[in-house]
């Protein structure tokens, strides 16, 4: 049964018809109090969804469209360590990694929370250690996707709570620029690269790592691989054949996907900048955000609020996009990972059974940008555009780095922001008219610690939980992104890079314009 043949969303859609016309700000002419039933909060982080075209009624009714699609209920499977991920057969349990008081998750009849610990307790010594002797104080971290978006992206948010002197860099691109540029600035004895991948072929960060490798024998004068690497990954014998001693390879397991490994070994790279214990107070702020999930109401919880929202947005509104702005300097590549989070976990056009969806829309195009620069580059757009972008405006109560008025800008310029977007403006020029009704979010932090950003973090994971559900979809498997990567395989054949993946029948299903673009770059070699 398709989700639109729920009786709920049935009801939804017929509510949606008799909402025509509504306007948001008209919400706040009839309801005084509105922000008061309208926000959700927990532990100093707030919510205000008071911004929507949405009646106490809609927020009812989506919840029901919730529990018509057992949310809660799959919500538990996902805790206690069931298959989610049907595509492959696995667990989805990062949460894991952050559950403070458990003693015991299974997974196939084996306790995982032991695992867990020996390897915190390996990422402690070993983070600690270079910490302290200040041998390594370049730190390149080569992997890709999951491997590097969050990674890159906490190290960039938490750069207030790092040791400055400990220099971490970022590739993941196989365009050779991307490494070259970083290799200039770095000095070989004191560079540490950490290779993360868990099978350990994925192309890219193997070809980057093997240039790395060779880099540093050039500079050195000898084979020193063994002091200048390790590894996250669940593929030990790959590690080992490329010269990495076990001691400094780091487990990650299959119940952790890309996306959400940032919160295991793969978040090494940031360790050694801000410190294993500030890594410890980012997985207790996402454990509480995991608890409040957990127990909540579903009419209070912050990631159902967010998620059903979405829905309503999505597949009620027809809006194709989701806007998240960051109003902090520090969250400047937060769109970018929620790009990978969500687009990647819900870009999906089947339904965990196989069946094709032909009736309703799944995830949505994210994009976004800091504020106060997205400002000045497409709020045009999202202003006066013909499409309406349903914007997350993030800011915090208190900044890192007090100077002058600078945060009260900020923080007006975001709440405005909010507003004019609702309100809008009329004007006899109709150059200058802004049509308003356009909804957001407001999620305040109290300040951008690493407690809070755990959580942050945890808050658009369960967001994009609860949508996986309401579209019936499988939100942790990437098939979308392996076509591209078995037919850049055949190409390479035509470069004289025969890795014997490809045959002649490959070669001959070529069409004119890919043979006539490999003759180019052959040409140009």
């Amino acid at each position: 049964m398709s989700r639109t043949d729920l009786p709920q969303w049935k009801t939804l859609k017929s509510h949606h018809e008799a909402m025509k016309g509504v306007r948001i700000s008209d919400f706040f002419t009839g309801e005084r109090e509105r922000y008061d039933t309208f926000h959700a909060q927990h532990e100093g982080m707030i919510l205000d969804f008071s911004k929507q075209r949405a009646s106490e009624e809609t927020i009812s009714l989506l919840m029901d469209l919730a529990r018509g699609c057992d949310l809660e209920a799959e919500r538990e499977r996902m805790f206690s360590g069931e298959i989610m991920n049907v595509t492959e057969g696995r667990a989805v349990l990062h949460t894991a990694l952050r559950n403070e008081g458990a003693e015991e998750i299974l997974v196939e009849g084996e306790n995982i929370i032991p695992q867990i610990k020996d390897a915190f307790a390996q990422m402690k010594a070993y983070t600690d250690r270079v910490r302290a002797e200040k041998r390594f104080t370049h730190i390149v971290n080569i992997g890709i996707g999951g491997s590097d978006l969050g990674p890159y992206m906490v190290s960039e948010a938490l750069k207030p709570f790092s040791d400055r002197n400990m220099h971490l860099y970022y590739v993941s691109n196989v365009d050779s620029s991307h490494l070259a540029e970083v290799l200039r600035v770095v000095e070989p004895k004191k560079t540490l690269f950490i290779i993360t991948s868990k099978t350990f072929t994925t192309q890219e960060t193997m070809c980057n790592a093997r240039s790395a490798r060779r880099w540093l024998r050039e500079r050195l004068g000898k084979d020193d691989v063994s002091a200048h690497f390790v590894a996250a990954t669940q593929n030990v014998d790959e590690a080992v054949k490329f010269g990495i001693e076990d001691g400094a390879i780091f487990p990650i397991w299959d119940w952790v996907g890309g996306r959400y490994s940032l919160w295991s070994a793969i978040g090494l790279s940031f360790c050694f900048g801000i410190g294993f214990d500030h890594f410890e107070k980012m997985l207790a702020g996402a454990y509480a955000m995991d608890t409040h999930f957990r127990e909540a109401p579903l009419e209070k919880n912050m990631p159902v609020l967010l998620g059903m929202l979405g829905v309503w947005h999505r597949n009620f509104e027809n809006f194709e996009s989701v806007g998240i702005m960051p109003y902090d300097q520090y969250l400047h590549a937060l769109p970018a990972y929620m790009q990978q989070l969500d687009m990647e976990s819900n870009g999906k056009s089947v339904t965990r059974s196989g069946a094709r969806i032909a009736d309703y829309q799944t995830g949505p195009i994210i994009m976004g940008q800091t504020g106060t620069n997205g400002q000045h580059a497409f709020f045009q757009l999202v202003h006066q555009g013909t499409s309406i972008i349903p914007s997350d405006f993030i800011f915090t109560l208190k900044t890192q780095n007090p100077m002058g008025t600078h945060h009260k800008k900020l923080c007006a310029n975001a709440i405005a922001q909010t507003k004019a977007l609702m309100d809008g403006k009329s004007n006899k020029n109709p150059h200058k008219v802004f049509s308003g009704n356009r909804p957001s979010n407001t999620i305040v932090l109290p300040e951008l610690d690493p407690y809070y950003l755990g959580m942050l973090l945890a808050l658009y994971e369960h967001k994009v939980f609860v949508q996986g559900i309401i579209w019936d979809i499988n939100s942790f498997d990437q098939c979308g992104v392996e076509l591209g990567k078995v037919l850049a395989k055949q190409i390479l054949t035509e470069f004289g890079e025969d890795d014997g993946s490809a045959d002649d029948d490959d070669r001959a299903h070529l069409d004119s314009s890919t043979l006539s673009l490999i003759e180019m770059v052959t040409r140009g070699n």
